[in-house]
């Protein structure tokens, strides 16, 4: 196994070196890690445990933790896995991790997966059979994404919530994804040349470290780019992999603040939810005013509620409210 640190070492080049020969190599598995330890090994070995065989792929992890040291010490405990790239990756966020591991990667078909996620043993063999089934008008393919929940699931969650921790299941049989049929970056791969066209994913997009900001739509823009230039987006529903909603995440203030950041980050994405502001804010003061009175003002966004469709509405109402406030919205004289 190589370790190396992106600012020692040229990923690409040390990756050319390992992988010289390996004709039959099928696709490129990254994983991208911020201080999840205790999770990061049960991802990398779901990887290694694929029925696809490990002469038919590779893995990159890029550990974006801060801690170096120990990032490189974590990794030589998979000095044995020749197909296992470790590359300590100093320049924070997502999506600048996500692009070292391209970067890195040997194979046409490179597949993302979280580090607090486990695949199941056929995810790779499913979403190549896509690809060889469809052609080369596919450039994305992304999979069902199942929750294990850290604590049992609350009652207040309602299902149309659920995307907010990465819950994706569409249904049906593997087809072209539909209108707003989104894939998760938790179970996501790409055509490298298709993603190399398109310029990578969005540095401006994605998180930076922990949830102290929680920017995300990276892949969602990263996609929908692919989809302009006319390529495919498969949603594959066989390939899936199972994604932990750590218990921390399961609090009623999470869901708020997860809620205005993804308000943020659909903002920087398009720009033109600008021109939706005025009935988005009416929305959100019209909740405000059906509430009891003494939760008519900034309290009312900010009480837990009991029942799974009053806390949507609550959530919909800050999504609306975010939107508004970051436009620059000015009320009429």
């Amino acid at each position: 196994m190589n370790i190396a640190s992106s600012r020692k070492t040229d990923p690409k080049r040390a990756k050319s070196v390992k992988t010289a020969g390996r004709s039959g190599l099928k696709a490129s598995v990254v994983i991208c890690s911020y201080n999840r330890y205790h999770l990061l090994g049960s991802a990398i070995q779901s990887c290694l445990d694929q029925d696809i065989g490990a002469d038919a792929f590779e893995m990159i992890v890029v550990d974006n933790s801060p801690d170096h040291a120990a990032a490189e010490k974590f990794g030589k405990a998979f000095q044995d896995h020749k197909n296992l790239t470790y590359i300590v990756e100093k320049t924070p966020g997502i999506s600048n991790a996500r692009n070292v591991g391209v970067q890195a990667s040997s194979a046409e078909i490179v597949a993302f997966l979280d580090d607090d996620a486990i695949a199941k043993t056929d995810w790779l063999r499913q979403l190549l059979k896509a690809y060889e089934d469809m052609g080369d008008v596919v450039v994305a393919a992304g999979g069902k994404v199942s929750p294990i929940w850290g604590t049992p699931r609350p009652s207040w969650l309602a299902d149309n919530k659920l995307g907010l921790v990465s819950v994706v299941d569409w249904g049906g049989s593997t087809r072209p994804a539909r209108a707003k049929e989104w894939l998760a970056g938790a179970n996501l791969s790409v055509r490298k040349s298709a993603l190399e066209n398109a310029g990578g994913f969005d540095k401006a997009l994605g998180r930076r470290g922990g949830e102290t900001t929680m920017l995300s739509n990276e892949e969602i823009h990263f996609v929908e780019r692919l989809q302009q230039q006319g390529g495919t987006v498969l949603y594959v529903p066989e390939a899936e992999v199972d994604h932990l909603v750590d218990e921390r995440r399961l609090t009623q203030e999470w869901f708020r603040k997860r809620t205005a950041w993804q308000a943020a980050s659909d903002l920087i994405k398009d720009p033109e939810l600008e021109k939706n502001v005025e009935p988005m804010l009416n929305s959100a003061l019209n909740y405000l005013m059906r509430q009891p009175p003494r939760y008519r003002s900034h309290a009312g966004l900010a009480r837990d509620l009991e029942h799974a469709d009053d806390f949507s509405e609550q959530l919909d109402a800050i999504y609306n409210m975010t939107v508004a406030m970051l436009s620059g919205y000015k009320a009429q004289s």
